[in-house]
């Protein structure tokens, strides 16, 4: 079996690459990336290039499956790079993988694509959810524009078997840096992220978190792709949602009451400051996403190997220590870039 992986060397594509290496039933894996790292993987061919430009019908030729993680987050501030990618990248993929005639495409959807949740906050929602988005997060609506795409090729080409991903946040130690570099900035004080050092977190009290590690969501893309009874939309994360009291726990400290408008109003002054990279709308995105269901995934063999609390220590561990990875995105470091281009701006 051929895969083909796009976007391979990010926080997700170094895991699937990882778990889809030790399965035999595939044979080869094309990693496609803009940069190719220095590094080997079993099994897999680097070729780099940008789905916006690349020849992607050639690239597909052949291939048992596509998956599709390429997404950009950064630079916040430009909305025609990140469309882009995110929704002119992915039209190019799904006609290439008409083209090509590509039996299966698992896609990386996610929580964001979910429309605000019940009233109840504590109650979960499974994949029949309406997928509109939370209308202030560009992230959010292009996951959902994605998926309209998606549902136009399925209705499309009724013989392709289609997978959609929908994770909750996704962490790792090797990507600790990235994730520092997309959401926090440079400014952030790694030293500081230790237990007991921080007296209080201010969290929302309205949010629960629903966090899932790079490995557990990496087995459900390689399940997605050696599966045939996969089809349609899958939810993934951890089955502990991280409360207020749990993230506080975590960093050592006590839940500092705080609403999440006080939290947006912060973060929508230091983005425009240019103190850090993220817009508030990832701000109402915690505080309106719906807790997920993933009993359709768990029925067909799928567990979450690392709690929630546990998966989120290890990011903090890998902010602490400014951990990251082999590949070109998990690099550490690129503080002085990011100041040097505009906190977002890059």
């Amino acid at each position: 079996m051929r895969v083909v992986v796009l976007g391979a060397t990010g926080n997700v594509g170094s895991a699937l690459l990882r778990s889809l290496a030790g399965d035999d039933r595939i044979d080869e894996i094309v990693g496609f990336a803009r940069r190719a790292p220095s590094f080997s993987v079993p099994k897999t061919v680097w070729v780099t290039g940008d789905i916006r430009t690349a020849d992607l019908a050639t690239l597909f030729d052949g291939a048992a499956a596509v998956v599709n993680l390429v997404w950009k987050i950064q630079p916040s501030r430009d909305r025609a790079e990140t469309r882009s990618v995110n929704i002119d990248g992915t039209e190019r993929v799904l006609d290439a993988v008409r083209r090509s005639k590509v039996p299966v495409l698992v896609h990386a959807s996610s929580l964001a694509a979910y429309s605000p949740g019940p009233d109840d906050p504590l109650s979960r929602v499974d994949e029949t959810w309406p997928t509109g988005g939370i209308a202030s997060s560009f992230y959010a609506r292009d996951k959902a524009a994605a998926e309209r795409r998606l549902d136009a090729l399925e209705a499309e080409l009724p013989s392709l078997r289609v997978v959609r991903l929908r994770p909750g946040m996704i962490f790792q130690r090797s990507a600790a840096e990235q994730i520092r570099r997309y959401f926090l900035g440079p400014f952030w004080p790694s030293p500081l992220v230790r237990p007991g050092f921080v007296p209080v977190a201010p969290v929302p009290r309205d949010v629960r978190a629903q966090v899932v590690h790079a490995d557990d969501v990496a087995e459900a893309y390689r399940m997605a792709i050696v599966s045939p009874q996969m089809v349609g939309a899958y939810n993934v994360a951890a089955p502990d949602p991280l409360s207020p009291r749990m993230i506080a726990e975590t960093l050592g400290g006590l839940p500092l009451p705080i609403s999440s408008r006080q939290l947006r109003a912060i973060a929508d002054l230091t983005w425009k400051a240019r103190l850090q990279p993220t817009p508030p709308g990832w701000v109402d995105l915690a505080a309106l996403s719906p807790l997920m269901d993933c009993s359709r995934l768990t029925a067909l063999g799928w567990t979450a190997r690392h709690d929630g609390q546990s998966t989120f220590r290890e990011l903090l561990d890998g902010l602490r220590d400014q951990a990251g990875g082999p590949t070109p995105p998990l690099l550490p470091g690129g503080r002085t870039e990011q100041i040097r281009t505009g906190v977002g701006g890059d």
